[in-house]
């Protein structure tokens, strides 16, 4: 809620004499440095504030307790306990929200047969019309990218005129690749910004009866016509009489409960229909309807819609470059919702942000961490990303807006993800496939081998380089052609996701053509893999750089570079996780595993540092070294001279690069050093060395012998 930089709001002034103090326009006390600072403007000279007889002076802004006022941390708790107090006046005032019921829907509309049928004509006849175009013009072979953004703009003008509930459903159909093809995406997208708004007389009077006071006692100013139209609602931009608080402040659509469940009591008739009559379509319609019908009505709750944000916050907003509104819980009710203003422009207007010296695609990049944390990390995402609802502020922030849609990804789908993308790395595809029973794509009983060969001859096509080179769209419309094909039932929360990290890639081309959403992400994954103790992403770790029971140093290398551009990343973190899953019981298999390497590593750093010390010896003592054999003072061919050293090399840089992180410290190391006094621990050691001691003593012989050894023996 909020409006480009470039765009000053008028502004009605009111000179009307401040009432006496109300329990509803309270005043609320300062933030202290623990909370948000607000970014609005002081108030001006003339600016009546009204203040509470009961207010405390805000917190210095060292952090220090004033004169007068009490400790930061007291002023803190008091200032929450008032926050909560506060929340749950919003809460009463909106406990008659309208809440969606089928019954109640039934027991309403059931009745009346001629306000349905009217509803149901205008529907039908302007969809039906519509739709006989699109099969004309497939039947016609009219169907190219013109003729379809064409189509597109007619649909996005019907949704518009039919009235909210359509307008909802197109912004839903524009975050489904899968359903819909990219022209239709782009014009539904534009749903998002572009509606009528409804009288002001009527949004003024609606907050009036909702506050349950007059304008001129709750605002000093608030601009005479709307600076943003939603599907639900207007918002307009206030200064608040009691501090001077500039805020957004969005009022509902009147009636619009009641023409919502109009539209959904019709389209549940029209899921019965299909369900009963339409084979081909397996889903239960009925329940999709339902399901979507419910968050329709959530978004309906402004307080709901202000919790979201509070979560979100909690959530979210500990970053210095997130930022996330304040909710002014006495000016909000189930049909008013009243938040900070921020100042901002979106991330589409390039020319904008980058006068005032910022990076698109550093907001970006902040951007697409921040949806990782939220769809991979905590799993409560903010599912309408659209440009209108993520702001740049003149600070370098990113700032996230409206909250009426949020939504969930189940703990189990998080790692799933993360498996997912390591199986993708892999190009292991059998796993992809099975991947898909974690995600609830697909039923346990249904057979995954038709669909490998699938995803092969897709993915086989679009990896020619890396993936992080694979753009994401490119991802979505391939994996959507894929799920078309075979019985998946892609759960809401995935779609979403997809539109998330698609709308930013997307933002991130306005700047740069060849940025790449999965390049940017790939430091997330890589920390997540190298510091998460869950035992899922433990074997995804394994399974990335064990191959046919030889470790891939590379890969390992790789995460490391990649995991430390990410600011949360520690090196502590990504060793003691590894060290007690090695340990621990089932860890046999792992176990034999890391002692062959172990012993591989550690005779190639004991030969690597002989052959070091033997080319830095003077000449003089070289042919004593090798007894006058200057050729061959180790008897290793030339290939498997420069294996041993590559790995001792690699082994070194990557630990060149734990100490080199950021946060390194040796002291850091010390649960690591009890993990590894651990019985196991030294057990595993006792193989290492004995193994050590086996190459070693092999290696002399042979050596002592001056046979060469076997290609590839141990």
């Amino acid at each position: 809620m909020a409006a480009t930089t470039s765009t000053a709001a008028a502004a009605v002034s009111f000179s009307l004499p401040s009432p006496p103090h109300c329990r509803g326009a309270r005043r609320r006390r300062a933030p202290s440095l623990l909370r948000a600072a607000s970014t609005a403007a002081p108030p001006s000279p003339d600016l009546s504030i009204q203040l509470s007889p009961r207010a405390s002076p805000p917190a210095s802004t060292n952090g220090a307790a004033t004169a007068l006022g009490p400790p930061v941390s007291a002023s803190f708790a008091r200032d929450r306990a008032e926050d909560l107090q506060a929340e749950a006046r919003a809460m009463a005032r909106a406990a008659g929200a309208t809440v969606y019921s089928p019954e109640l829907l039934a027991a309403r509309y059931g009745s009346r047969p001629f306000k349905v049928a009217l509803r149901a004509g205008e529907v039908l006849s302007k969809l039906a019309s519509f739709g006989v175009k699109v099969l004309l013009d497939e039947r016609r072979g009219e169907s190219s990218s013109e003729r379809r953004r064409a189509r597109a703009v007619e649909l996005r003008t019907i949704f518009t005129r039919l009235g909210p509930t359509f307008v909802k459903i197109g912004q839903g159909l524009s975050t489904r690749p899968d359903l819909c093809p990219a022209e239709y995406l782009e014009e539904l997208a534009e749903l998002q910004d572009s509606l009528p708004t409804f009288p002001d007389e009527e949004a003024f009077a609606c907050i009036e009866r909702e506050l349950g006071f007059t304008l001129d006692s709750i605002y000093s100013t608030i601009s005479p016509s709307p600076i943003a139209a939603a599907s639900l609602g207007q918002v307009y931009k206030a200064r608040l009489k009691y501090s001077g608080k500039l805020v957004a402040v969005k009022v509902q659509r009147p009636s619009i409960e009641k023409a919502i469940g109009l539209d959904f009591y019709l389209l549940r008739g029209l899921g019965f229909l299909i369900n009963k009559y339409v084979d081909i379509v397996t889903s239960d319609v009925v329940a999709l309807i339902d399901e979507f019908a419910r968050r329709v009505f959530q978004e309906l709750n402004y307080v709901q819609e202000g919790q979201n944000a509070r979560r979100f916050k909690k959530l979210y907003a500990d970053k210095q470059d997130v930022l996330v509104p304040d909710i002014f819980w006495d000016y909000t009710s189930a049909k008013v919702l009243t938040m900070e203003w921020i100042e901002g422009v979106k991330l589409n207007q390039q020319a904008v942000i980058e006068s005032q010296g910022l990076k698109v695609l550093d907001l970006v990049n902040i951007g697409i961490q921040c949806s990782l944390r939220q769809l991979l990390e905590y799993g409560y995402f903010h599912a309408d990303p659209h440009p209108g609802n993520i702001l740049a502020t003149p600070e370098g922030k990113l700032a996230f807006l409206d909250f009426g849609m949020m939504s969930e990804t189940p703990e189990d789908a998080r790692v799933a993800i993360i498996g997912h993308v390591v199986h993708l790395v892999n190009r292991d595809y059998e796993a992809m496939a099975r991947d898909y029973y974690a995600l609830d794509f697909l039923e346990p009983d249904v057979d995954v081998s038709p669909i490998v060969p699938a995803l092969k001859n897709f993915f086989d096509d679009a990896l020619n380089a890396t993936v992080s080179e694979l753009n994401f769209k490119t991802i979505v419309d391939g994996l959507g052609a894929v799920l078309y094909q075979y019985p998946f039932n892609v759960p809401a929360y995935y779609a979403l996701i997809l539109r998330s990290l698609t709308v930013l890639e997307g933002l991130a081309l306005y700047a740069d053509p060849d940025f790449k959403v999965l390049a940017a992400s790939y430091p997330y994954f890589a920390k997540r893999l190298l510091t998460d103790p869950n035992p899922y992403l433990r074997d995804a770790l394994i399974e990335l750089v064990f191959k046919d029971g030889k470790f891939r140093w590379n890969r390992l290398e790789n995460l490391l570079v990649q995991g430390r551009q990410d600011r949360e990343f520690a090196a502590k973190d990504a060793l003691q996780p590894v060290l007690k899953l090695l340990l621990g019981p089932g860890g046999e298999e792992l176990r034999a595993l890391v002692v062959k390497e172990a012993v591989r590593v550690t005779e190639a750093i004991a030969i690597g540092t002989l052959v070091d010390s033997y080319n830095a010896a003077p000449s003089f003592l070289k042919p004593l070294i090798s007894s006058g054999n200057l050729a061959e003072p180790f008897k290793f061919s030339e290939t498997e001279q420069e294996q041993m050293m590559e790995l001792r090399d690699q082994v070194f840089r990557v630990w060149g690069l734990l100490r080199s992180s950021n946060n390194f410290d040796p002291s850091l190391l010390q649960p690591i050093v009890q993990v590894l006094q651990e019985p196991e621990a030294r057990v595993l050691g006792s193989r290492v060395a004995g193994g050590v001691t086996q190459r070693l003593a092999a290696r002399l012989l042979q050596q002592l012998l001056r046979t060469p050894p076997a290609p590839g023996s141990s």
